[in-house]
């Protein structure tokens, strides 16, 4: 098993069409991350002497809750990270890929978890670049005041959550495409899902079903309540078994359909 996730990981990184889906992810990251930080800076720059801060006036807010707000930083740029899932999926999928594949590898459910597991492997090394940036931004925020609020408890709890969603996501990615054959299979009915979210179409009339949506359960993990933004639909440990769900469900029915159809 070892031999055959080492092999697939490999394969991973040896695709330069991997390292453009990342570098755009990253790049994207880093962007978005510059546009805010002036935004943060100025704010402490005006910390009353009790620790409060005004990112969007009249709103407070303490020191330490900011310093937890900028772990969620990348969470914007993350919630593309799918696209990773379902690119190795869809690497696997043209020219009988996968067929060799099976030859190689004819156990079809160990072959999926080896494929999985590197994925997630894959998957946790962007989440640590995607939160690279955010630590440092992080840090130059709230140094003046205290850095330690940088690498606090709050905040390596943001960063593990984070973590979580990017490893669970890029899964969710990977098995719809699996599942689908394609590529595309993967990445829309993530942008659907996506879709729904940032409008609050399900949220707005159904709460309970909008918390079961993996996209909904990475804002719900990850974003701090606002009384500014709408209210979320779950609490972070629901929001947790939601996302690892999707991951689990999704990879093991990819397995099975695998097991069932011709890989060709």
């Amino acid at each position: 098993m070892l031999a055959t996730v080492r092999s697939e990981l490999t394969k991973a990184v040896t695709l330069r069409s991997t390292w453009l889906v990342v570098g755009a992810l990253l790049v994207l990251n880093a962007v978005v991350i510059a546009i805010q930080l002036p935004l943060y800076l100025d704010a402490m720059a005006a910390v009353t002497s009790d620790g409060l801060v005004e990112v969007f006036p009249p709103v407070q807010q303490s020191v330490a809750s900011l310093a937890a707000e900028c772990a969620t930083w990348p969470l914007q740029i993350g919630l593309l990270v799918f696209v990773v899932g379902a690119h190795l999926a869809g690497s696997d999928l043209g020219r009988d890929r996968l067929g060799v594949a099976v030859l190689a590898v004819p156990d079809r459910a160990r072959l999926v978890g080896a494929k999985a597991l590197a994925t997630a492997l894959l998957a946790l090394v962007v989440g640590l670049l995607l939160l690279a940036p955010a630590v440092a931004a992080t840090y130059a925020v709230v140094k003046d005041w205290d850095p330690t609020l940088a690498w606090g408890a709050p905040a390596l709890t943001g960063y593990a959550r984070f973590l979580v969603f990017v490893v669970t996501t890029t899964l969710v990615g990977f098995a719809l495409a699996l599942l689908g054959r394609r590529t595309l299979a993967g990445v829309l009915p993530c942008v659907a899902m996506l879709g729904l979210t940032l409008s609050q179409a399900v949220a707005a009339v159904a709460p309970g079903l909008d918390a079961l949506l993996p996209t909904s359960a990475a804002r719900n993990l990850l974003v701090l309540p606002d009384p500014t933004l709408p209210p979320l639909t779950s609490g972070t440990r629901y929001a947790t078994a939601v996302l690892v769900g999707w991951a689990v469900v999704a990879v093991a029915a990819s397995a099975w359909a695998l097991h069932r159809r011709d890989a060709r």
